[in-house]
C-alpha cells in the first residue's frame, strides 16, 4: 500500500522546485511528522528538511497573532463586558460565564467564516424580537433587557475584537480572520510554494488564504478523493470537495482530475456487534492476537469514545511490542482527580462541620491512605463505633499526629469563599504527596500530580491577573474546564508498532488494517448537539456549519480510512443502554446499501462465554478445630438467637458463630430498627429495675408515664448519638419510641384498673444454665436475656419484647419435630419456649406458666401467648405444662446434638428473605 502523503511527495519530487523549498501545510501536526518519514524514504539525496505547518500554525504566521485558550477568552471577554455594562446591570462572573461560553463559540464561527458582523447581528436581534412578540401595548422590563442584550452584541464582538488584536492575541476564529485579511502582506513577503495535503472541509478563511495562493501560483492543493465518492452526487464524503472544485475560479481553468481508485479495491471488511464498551475492547485483543508482526506495523486502532482508552491498553496481546499512542491520556481519568472533586465538593457544600461520608472519602483515598495510616482507620472505626455523623475540623485535626496535621487541615480547612486560600490549601496538598510519590519512587503518580500542579498554578495566575472568581463553585467549573483540555502525553516511537488513536488524529495518513471501535449513532457520527445562540435557520442562510456539515465531515473522515485499507474491523456497541446507544451508525448501514463488487463485507455478533453455572448449596466439613470451636460455644452457652440462626439456614451460624464474621458496623444516618428496639428495651429495663420483686401499682405507671420521655431521650444519646433528633426521619423515629412506650405503660395501666395483679419478678437478667445431654462428651450450657419474668395473678409469665409486627399465629405449634426446622413459621416459639426453659433450669419454675410475646406494632392483640395445638383439633392451650416444656426440650436435645455431630456438616439452606422482629 501506497500511502497519500507519498504519492503527493512523489509527485511534487518529478517538479522543478527541490522539495526542501516547499511550505507544507497540513490538517494536524501527526500528519507534518508523517510527511518527515515518508519524505526521508522518497528522497535519494540529502536535503534540509522543508518548513512544515499544520493549519493552525500557518494562520498563526500569517496573522501574526499568537493563540489562547478558551478559558483566558472568558477573563477577558468579562473585562470587556464591566467595560460596556453600567454596574447596577453587571452581571457576577459565573453567571456571566453561562452565557458567555456559548457566545465565544458564535464569535469564532463567525470570524471563521468572514461573516460581516453588524448586518449578521441585526438580523439575530430582529428574530429574537419576533419570537418574544407581545399583546400588550408597552413591553415589560424584562422584555425590553432581553432584547437590549441581543442589542448589544456587536458592541461586545467589536469592543473584545478591538482588546485581542491590541495585545497581539486571538481566539482561534480571529486568527483566521486576521489571516485572511493579512493574506496579501504574506503573499508580498513570501513567494515559496505552498503544498497543501489532505484537507476536506475548510472554513471561509481557509478557502480564502488557499484561493489567493493559487491565484498568484504559490500553491498547489492535493485532495485526497476517490473517484467512486465523487462520482456520487450525494454521498456525504464528496459534499465539501465536490463545492470546491465546481466554484473555486482557479478549477474552472484547470479542472481537478487526480482522484484516487482505492476505496473499490478488494477489502475484508468485517462489522461486528459486541456488548458494552468492555466487550469491544476485550474483542479488540483478540482481533490483535491474530495479526502477524508485519501487519501490526501497518495497523490503526481508531477510538471513537476516549473512554475506551484505558480498557484498550489493559486488553492488548502481550505479543504487543511497540505502540504509539497518539490521543494522550484525560487527565480528568487519573485517580487523583476524584480527591480534589471530593474536596471541592466538601467546601462548595458549606456547612458548620463535615459530615461522616465526605470525611472518609477523603482520608480513605488512595493517594492519602498510605500517608495518614492506621490514623485514618482509627478515626473512621470511631466514627462507626460512635455514629458520629457530623465532625468539625478540630475534631477531625487532633485525630492525626503531629506529622500529618498541616496536610489534614490542608484538607479540611476552615470553610469560607477565599478563593486564593483554597488554592494554597491544595498545593500544600500536592507538595505532600509530592513528598511521598518521590520516596515511593512512583514516577507514574508523580507524572499525574505534575499535571495538577500546573493547572493550579495556572488558576492562581488567573485569579491573580483577573480578580473575577468570587466563589468556590467559580473555580470548581474552571478547574474543570481546565481539566477537560488536559492531557498526558504517551512517549513512544511515533511510526513503530501498532499505532492508537482517535478519529481526528487520523487525517491523511493510511494503513492497510483499521480497527474502529463505538460506531453508534450519537458517537461516530455525533449527532445533534449544537452549544450555540445562532438558529438553524440562520446558520443556513450565511452558510454556517450545521450539525449536517459535521456528520459529513466524520462522514469523510470516516470513508477515508477505509480508501487504502485491506483489513477494517468495525466494532459497535449491541447494548441498549440509554438513548441510542444500542443503535449502529448509519455508516454501516450505508457500506451494506453501498456494497462495491470487492468489498467482502462480514456481519458478526459477539456474546460472551457464560459458562453454566450449576447452583450447588455450600457444605462446611467440621474439622477437628470447628469442633472445639463448637465445645466452646456450647461452654459459653448457646443463645436464642444463634440456635434460631442455625435453624433458618446453618452455614449462617457457621459464619457468626464459629467464624466471628459479623455485620460490618455502619454509620447510622436513620436510626435502624434494631437501634430502635434496643432504646425501648433499655428504657423499660431502666423503669422497671428498681421495682424487682415488687407488685406494680397505678401510681408507680404514672410515674413512669412521667418519666418516659427523659428515658427516651437519654437512651438515644447513648445508643444512637448526641446529636439532637430535631428534623427528619429520626425526629418521626424518636416520636415513635416515645409512642410505643406510652401505648405500652396505657396498656399496663388498663391491667391493673381490670384487676390484674402484676408481680415484677426478673427484668432483663442474664441467665447461664447447664442443660444436660447425656450423649455428649462435653458439657452444654443455654444463655441469654428474659426481657421480663413477671407473676399475672399467681401464674408465672416469661415475655418477651418485639417492636416489630408479631401475630398470635406465629405462636402456635403443633407438630413438635417441625420446631426446629421451620424458622419462618416457629421462630417465635422456639424463642419463647428457650427462654422459658432458661427460667425452669435456673430456678424451679411453677406449673402451668405462660409465655409469649408483646408486640409493640400489635398492642392492641396485648400479651400473645404460646398455645399448644391438638393435633387434628382446634383447640389450643394457652398454659405451659411440664410435659409441654419436655416435648419442647426433647426437640431442643436433638437440635444440639446435630450442632455438636462431627458428621452432620454445615449445609447452606435455600431460604427465603424474611423481615425480622427485634
Amino acid at each position: 500500500m501506497e500511502s497519500f502523503i507519498r504519492e503527493v511527495l512523489i509527485k511534487l519530487k518529478e517538479s522543478s522546485t527541490p522539495l526542501s523549498e516547499f511550505i507544507f501545510i497540513l490538517p494536524s501536526k501527526r500528519a507534518g511528522s508523517y510527511l518527515i518519514r515518508e519524505l526521508s524514504t522518497v528522497s535519494t539525496t540529502n536535503l534540509f528538511a522543508p518548513t512544515i505547518y499544520s493549519i493552525e500554525e500557518f494562520t498563526e504566521v500569517i496573522s501574526g497573532l499568537e493563540s489562547l485558550d478558551n478559558t483566558i477568552s472568558l477573563f477577558e471577554f468579562y473585562d470587556t463586558y464591566k467595560n460596556l455594562t453600567e454596574p447596577d446591570e453587571l452581571e457576577d462572573f459565573e453567571t456571566f460565564t453561562a452565557w458567555a461560553q456559548s457566545l465565544i463559540h458564535d464569535f469564532n464561527e463567525i470570524d471563521r467564516y468572514l461573516i460581516d458582523h453588524k448586518p449578521f447581528f441585526n438580523y439575530l436581534s430582529g428574530i429574537q424580537d419576533i419570537k418574544h412578540w407581545y399583546l400588550q401595548d408597552g413591553k415589560t422590563e424584562l422584555i425590553k433587557r432581553y432584547l437590549a442584550f441581543w442589542k448589544k452584541l456587536p458592541e461586545y464582538y467589536e469592543a473584545l475584537t478591538q482588546r485581542l488584536l491590541k495585545k497581539k492575541l486571538g481566539y482561534q476564529g480571529l486568527i483566521y480572520r486576521e489571516a485572511a485579511n493579512r493574506i496579501k502582506e504574506y503573499i508580498n513577503d513570501n513567494q515559496n510554494q505552498h503544498v497543501f495535503i489532505g484537507f476536506n472541509a475548510l472554513n471561509a478563511a481557509e478557502q480564502f488564504i488557499i484561493q489567493s495562493l493559487l491565484e498568484r501560483k504559490l500553491a498547489k492543493v492535493y485532495w485526497d478523493l476517490d473517484k467512486v465518492f465523487y462520482a456520487d452526487q450525494a454521498h456525504g464524503a464528496s459534499i465539501f470537495m465536490r463545492e470546491y472544485l465546481q466554484n473555486w475560479d482557479y478549477y474552472q481553468e484547470k479542472p481537478y482530475d487526480s482522484f484516487s481508485v482505492d476505496y473499490s479495491k478488494e477489502k475484508n471488511i468485517e462489522m461486528i456487534g459486541v456488548p458494552k464498551n468492555i466487550g469491544q475492547a476485550k474483542y479488540l485483543g483478540d482481533i490483535l492476537t491474530g495479526l502477524n508482526k508485519s501487519q501490526l506495523e501497518s495497523t490503526a486502532i481508531v477510538l471513537g469514545e476516549e473512554e475506551l482508552l484505558l480498557p484498550v491498553l489493559n486488553s492488548l496481546p502481550e505479543q504487543i511490542e511497540e505502540l504509539n499512542i497518539t490521543m494522550g491520556f484525560p487527565a480528568k481519568n487519573a485517580p487523583i482527580n476524584s480527591l480534589f472533586e471530593s474536596l471541592f465538593q466538601i467546601h462548595i457544600n458549606k456547612s458548620e462541620n463535615y459530615y461522616y461520608k465526605d470525611i472518609i472519602s477523603i482520608i480513605s483515598h488512595p493517594s492519602l491512605s498510605p500517608i495518614l495510616n492506621h490514623n485514618a482507620e482509627a478515626l473512621i472505626d470511631r466514627i462507626h463505633s460512635e455514629n458520629l455523623i457530623y465532625l468539625n475540623q478540630k475534631e477531625i485535626i487532633k485525630s492525626f499526629p503531629e506529622n500529618t496535621r498541616e496536610l489534614v487541615s490542608a484538607c479540611f480547612s476552615t470553610k469560607n469563599d477565599s478563593v486564593s486560600g483554597l488554592i494554597q490549601d491544595f498545593h500544600k496538598i500536592i507538595q505532600s504527596l509530592k513528598v511521598f510519590l518521590k520516596e515511593e519512587k512512583d514516577k507514574i503518580g508523580l507524572e499525574f500530580l505534575y499535571h495538577f500542579y500546573v493547572i493550579f498554578n495556572k488558576l492562581e495566575n488567573l485569579n491573580d491577573k483577573y480578580p473575577h472568581l468570587k466563589t468556590i463553585h467559580s473555580l470548581y467549573g474552571f478547574y474543570k474546564e481546565m481539566l477537560s483540555t488536559e492531557t498526558l502525553d504517551f512517549q513512544g516511537r511515533p511510526f513503530q508498532g501498532l499505532q492508537l488513536m482517535g478519529m481526528l488524529e487520523s487525517r491523511a495518513l493510511d494503513f492497510e488494517t483499521v480497527i474502529i471501535t463505538s460506531l453508534n449513532e450519537g458517537v461516530l457520527p455525533a449527532g445533534k448537539s449544537d452549544n450555540s445562540f445562532i438558529p438553524y435557520d440562520l446558520k443556513q442562510e450565511y452558510k454556517l456549519p450545521t450539525y449536517r456539515e459535521k456528520d459529513a465531515v466524520y462522514t469523510y473522515h470516516f470513508y477515508r480510512l477505509l480508501q487504502r485499507a485491506k483489513n477494517v474491523y468495525l466494532l459497535y456497541n449491541t447494548e441498549a443502554e440509554g438513548l441510542n446507544s444500542g443503535e449502529k451508525s448509519r455508516f454501516l448501514t450505508q457500506l451494506e446499501i453501498e456494497r462495491q463488487p470487492g468489498h467482502h463485507l462480514k456481519h458478526i455478533l459477539i456474546s460472551p462465554k457464560v459458562p453454566k453455572l450449576k447452583k450447588e448449596l455450600k457444605e462446611v466439613k467440621k474439622t477437628p478445630e470447628i469442633m472445639e470451636k463448637l465445645k466452646a460455644l456450647a461452654k459459653s452457652g448457646f443463645s436464642p438467637s444463634a440456635l434460631t440462626t442455625y435453624i433458618r439456614n446453618p452455614l449462617d451460624f457457621y459464619h457468626q458463630y464459629v467464624l466471628g464474621v459479623r455485620d460490618q458496623e455502619e454509620v447510622e444516618e436513620t436510626v435502624a430498627f434494631n437501634t430502635l428496639g434496643t432504646v425501648v428495651h433499655n428504657s423499660l429495663e431502666n423503669l422497671y429495675k428498681p421495682y424487682e420483686g415488687q407488685i406494680i401499682t397505678e401510681e408507680l405507671i404514672k410515674d413512669f408515664i412521667k418519666k418516659t420521655d427523659n428515658q427516651i431521650k437519654k437512651e438515644f444519646s447513648e445508643t444512637y448519638s448526641k446529636v439532637p433528633l430535631e428534623k427528619g426521619k429520626n425526629l418521626l423515629i424518636f416520636e415513635v419510641a416515645k409512642r410505643y412506650l406510652h401505648n405500652f405503660l396505657k396498656y399496663e395501666m388498663n391491667r391493673l384498673r381490670s384487676g390484674e395483679e402484676i408481680q415484677i419478678i426478673q427484668i432483663e437478667k442474664d441467665l447461664k444454665v447447664e442443660f444436660p445431654i447425656e450423649n455428649l462428651a462435653f458439657s452444654v450450657y443455654l444463655r441469654g436475656k428474659v426481657d421480663r419474668f413477671e407473676s399475672c395473678n399467681g401464674i408465672p409469665r416469661i415475655i418477651d419484647y418485639k417492636t416489630g409486627k408479631v401475630e398470635s399465629r406465629h405462636l402456635n405449634v403443633e407438630q413438635w419435630e417441625n420446631i426446629t426446622k421451620d424458622y419462618d413459621k416457629y421462630s417465635k416459639s422456639f424463642q419463647v419456649l428457650t427462654y422459658t426453659s432458661l427460667i425452669a433450669l435456673e430456678k424451679d419454675l411453677t406449673f402451668p406458666a405462660e409465655a409469649g410475646i408483646i408486640s409493640f406494632k400489635n398492642l392492641r392483640s396485648g400479651f400473645l401467648k404460646f398455645e399448644k395445638k391438638e393435633s387434628g383439633s382446634r383447640k389450643k392451650d394457652p398454659l405451659i405444662s411440664l410435659e409441654t416444656l419436655d416435648l419442647f426440650q426433647s426437640e431442643l436435645k436433638k437440635l444440639i446434638l446435630e450442632i455438636c455431630n462431627p458428621e452432620i456438616r454445615f449445609i447452606e439452606k435455600e431460604i427465603k428473605k424474611t423481615h425480622g422482629s427485634f
